[in-house]
């Protein structure tokens, strides 16, 4: 029987390596403390900047990742790990410190997201599973802020748990859109984990189980009276609009007034202006149209040049997937081992050494530029990266997912103005090295090169 295990909580959620690599540490009694960061490398071409996004989660990990009897019996049965490794993963408990961006923070290349300050064993072991988390969550958020700012003023849901890859994925970007500005989801459980206001309509299969569109209207009616949104797209888009303009008058006399409209097919753009004119011709200027089926950013930067009369949208697939860039070239490299620090050479993977901090410039309240330096420095700015967890224990209470909400948006009100468009902006936000961290830099290449001789 395979040992059964809750992948979300699990230690054993990792690649092998870390094992492996924790089991020779040990052997060698290699514990002193070690400093590992998180960070994205670059920008992809078709993005101005990240959103951090998941701390919530990783802290929550690192405050409970302990090993169960059934998962170490497992572990030894593989005879992979000596049995004195074993012993000393039953009393596994994370004892490190955590600085970090508050969710919500605009962050750019090279920039430490997350520190991990812990004895090396600890800090090695939770790599794969603090990236697992902490990547997922930026890219969705980071796609979802692009949406928000290509349309403002609109309602934006999330429709994309069915195209997710897996459940974890669906909730989480469920949560990491939300906190982008997105007004809600259609995934149930984001409200009872959290309180994410959750949407949702008909499905064609609704309108299609009935002999016509009225018979289904009228049935959903009954069931909706307090927030009723027709699709209209089943059939005869316009045809259905005047429907909904026939059907009106009654449904509102039975206590159960049309709220809207969905379309989820065609031409978004024509349907919606013809919609539009139905309604407004049939005395119906306050029901909304809802857009939804294969819409992404550009898609909405587009309807918003064009005067598009669509008040809100369900974006699914390109949110939850981020068809148009699915994965971020995100790190979690050892910077600093028993007080020296350290720096990796790799031709294109070159990193910054020593415990940093990022400090932000602002000018009339619009970001400025970024110094990365070292954490002792002290620079002019706001620092980014804050105390989260000290001895393995949370600090404080972490901010709520509506205050990091509120960050978020406060953050991209404050995006230069290239930033916040679509392309590539022309020239890219500064993040500027100082001559601490670069001298840093150059004394460790010195050094090692001076050991491989």
């Amino acid at each position: 029987m395979p040992t059964p295990i809750d992948p979300a909580r699990s230690l054993l959620l990792t690649d092998l390596y870390e094992l492996t690599m924790l089991d020779a540490y040990r052997r060698e009694g290699m514990e002193a403390v070690a400093s590992f960061e998180f960070f994205v490398r670059k920008l992809p071409p078709c993005r101005n900047f990240f959103v951090a996004a998941g701390l919530e989660q990783l802290v929550d990990f690192l405050e409970n990742a302990r090993f169960t009897d059934e998962e170490l019996a497992w572990l030894a049965g593989t005879g992979r790990l000596a049995p004195e490794t074993i012993e000393r993963l039953r009393a596994f408990r994370f004892t490190g410190d955590v600085d970090a961006m508050p969710e919500g923070t605009v962050f750019f290349a090279d920039e430490p997201v997350v520190r991990v300050t812990a004895p090396l064993p600890e800090a090695q072991l939770v790599e794969s599973r603090l990236i697992n988390l902490l990547h997922f969550q930026i890219l969705i958020a980071s796609k979802a802020a692009r949406m928000v700012l290509a349309a403002p003023g609109k309602i934006l849901l999330d429709f994309g748990l069915r195209r997710a890859h897996g459940a974890e994925a669906g909730l989480l970007a469920a949560r990491a859109a939300w906190l982008a500005g997105f007004t809600g989801t259609a995934t149930v459980p984001a409200e009872p984990f959290f309180g994410i206001p959750i949407y949702g309509t008909m499905a064609h299969s609704f309108v299609q189980a009935f002999g016509s569109e009225r018979e289904a209207f009228e049935a959903f009616a009954r069931s909706r009276p307090r927030a009723l949104i027709l699709l209209i797209d089943t059939y005869e888009v316009e045809a259905a609009a005047r429907l909904v303009v026939a059907m009106a008058p009654e449904l509102e006399a039975q206590g159960t007034p049309v709220q809207g409209v969905r379309i989820d097919s065609g031409d978004l753009a024509a349907h919606a202006r013809a919609v539009r004119a139905i309604l407004d011709e049939g005395g119906l200027s306050q029901v909304k149209i809802f857009a939804s089926g294969g819409l992404d950013e550009q898609t909405l930067a587009r309807h918003r040049a064009e005067a598009v009369p669509i008040d809100g949208y369900g974006i699914g697939t390109s949110l939850t997937t981020s068809t148009d860039w699915p994965a971020l070239d995100c790190a979690y490299k050892l910077v600093a081992y028993a007080g020296e620090p350290r720096r990796k050479r790799s031709e294109g993977k070159a990193t910054w050494p020593g415990a940093k901090q990022v400090w932000r410039r602002y000018e009339n309240g619009v970001m400025a530029g970024d110094r990365l330096g070292l954490a002792e420095e002290t620079l002019e700015g706001e620092p980014l990266l804050v105390p989260v967890m000290r001895g393995g224990r949370r600090v404080g209470p972490l901010p709520t997912l509506a205050e990091a909400r509120a960050c978020c948006a406060r953050q991209l009100a404050a995006l230069p103005e290239p930033l916040r468009g679509l392309e590539p902006a022309a020239p890219p936000y500064p993040v500027e090295p100082t001559t601490a961290l670069l001298a840093l830099a150059e004394r460790c290449d010195r050094l090692q090169r001076a050991r491989a001789r």
